[in-house]
């Protein structure tokens, strides 16, 4: 007995849609021509140092006992934008917001973030706090990018704004992996920062430093 379809053939999905599919992202990937990996990811980061840092973690830290994160909107002010803005601000690279993309009737809609320079860093925000559902919907997301533009490797992320994940789309081993590490906001701020200046601005030369041990 065949396994049975999840997606519908003349049927409409756009990115979104995905995150609401009450089934495995394995699964649905597969629907899409790529597998999915779970693992540790090497990612790129940059050497260059964050002179704005300081000041940037203080702003954070200084407004969060005050502001309620319940919505999207507030964490997309009080964590996103920040962080995303400083990235352009090192990089110059290209912040595109709510980036339209149709490539067929099962991949289109809007991209949250498109950061863009030498590479691209697709960011989406994680409804209802669900970040296994959001990588879902980043990897429909990618794969849309991975059939328009002419690369091997995507990257992408997914936050509900305290804490992100990151994946990684190869278009020649048509695969998705999934980094198993969360980064967190204020604390891996500077990791944060240096991971995705070094995606954006293609500095594969350095793999992603160890995440430090906690003290006892």
């Amino acid at each position: 007995m065949g396994r049975t379809r999840i997606l519908t053939e003349g049927q409409s999905y756009t990115f979104r849609s995905y995150f609401e599919l009450p089934y495995e992202a394995d699964e649905i990937l597969a629907e899409l021509g790529y597998g999915l990996t779970l693992g540790k990811l090497e990612l790129p980061h940059t050497q260059q140092s964050f002179e704005r840092l300081p000041a940037l973690r203080q702003q954070i830290e200084d407004v969060l006992p005050w502001v309620s994160l319940s919505s999207e909107t507030a964490r997309r002010e009080v964590l996103v934008a920040p962080l995303l803005l400083e990235v352009v601000r090192t990089c110059r690279c290209q912040l595109k917001i709510e980036y339209p993309l149709t490539v067929s009737d099962w991949l289109k809609g809007s991209l949250d973030y498109l950061l863009r320079a030498e590479s691209s860093l697709t960011v989406i925000e994680a409804k209802r706090d669900d970040l296994s559902r959001g990588f879902t919907q980043l990897a429909a997301a990618l794969i849309a990018l991975a059939e328009v533009e002419d690369r091997e490797i995507f990257y992408g992320a997914v936050t509900i704004g305290e804490a992100w994940r990151f994946g990684k789309l190869d278009k020649r081993d048509r695969n998705i992996a999934q980094d198993l590490n969360l980064y967190k906001i204020p604390d891996e701020l500077e990791q944060l920062l240096s991971i995705s200046v070094g995606i954006v601005s293609a500095d594969k030369s350095q793999p992603n430093p160890p995440l430090p041990m906690p003290d006892p």
